[in-house]
């Protein structure tokens, strides 16, 4: 199989999702619109993953491609190829199926508990996870659901953690990628921006690491593994 894979920010972990693709051998085209590259003009692969960033789904100012990394998100979803759209990657599908995106309402960081819908419960993707699981989040936005939507996650500080489009196209407002390594390499990296979002946390980050990290890296890789057996 080939998975076109979208990275919106300098820094991007693949994580569990990665570990899924490697798992079946995935060819993957990498693509770093923020940097200036092209994003595809045609549906060639046979899935696309798009990551998170730190600019929201409405920057067209400041990242001019998000309009069309919208439609490409529109068109992989039209011809049937799986789409998988994490965090920002999830706010920009939501918006490429006429979704609102709300800018600033929504702050959530850290290990953080979900719960499936009835129809999460039912999902052929997120029914590999319990009925309340926790899963890494580090957001600011959230959005409406998309006509025609199916919704599959919620919590209370977010209300649409995770949705479905047609078959398997799938937007999850968390970071289910995230493994205990990948979160560790970001307390590294960004340790001011994590301590203005959430006081203390850095601290605390072994403690939490240590009593939700395994169980939320378990849960990342079996929903990255059922997504590319929808591939």
């Amino acid at each position: 199989m080939r998975v076109a894979i979208i990275e919106n920010t300098r820094i991007t972990h693949h994580g569990q999702v990665g570990v899924a693709l490697h798992e079946q051998a995935a060819l993957i085209d990498l693509y770093k619109p923020w940097s200036g590259q092209p994003l595809p003009q045609t549906v060639d692969a046979d899935a696309l993953v798009v990551f998170g960033g730190e600019q929201s789904a409405r920057d067209d100012h400041t990242h001019p491609y998000l309009p069309d990394l919208a439609r490409l998100m529109a068109d992989y979803t039209a011809m049937d190829r799986p789409v998988l759209g994490i965090c920002l990657g999830s706010q920009v599908l939501a918006r490429a199926f006429g979704a609102e995106n709300h800018l600033g309402t929504a702050p959530e960081f850290g290990w953080v508990d979900v719960a499936l819908t009835e129809e999460g419960r039912n999902d052929p993707v997120l029914s590999t996870l319990p009925s309340s699981f926790p899963i890494f989040q580090w957001h600011s936005d959230t959005f409406t659901l998309p006509n025609g939507a199916v919704h599959l996650a919620t919590n209370t500080s977010a209300r649409h953690q995770a949705f479905r489009i047609g078959r398997a196209t799938y937007g999850t407002q968390f970071h289910f990628e995230a493994s205990r390594t990948v979160v560790k390499d970001w307390v590294a990296r960004f340790p001011e921006s994590i301590e203005r979002l959430a006081p203390g946390w850095v601290g605390s980050h072994p403690d939490l690491a240590d009593r939700l990290g395994a169980e939320a890296d378990a849960h990342g890789l079996a929903l990255a593994r059922a997504w590319v057996a929808q591939i």
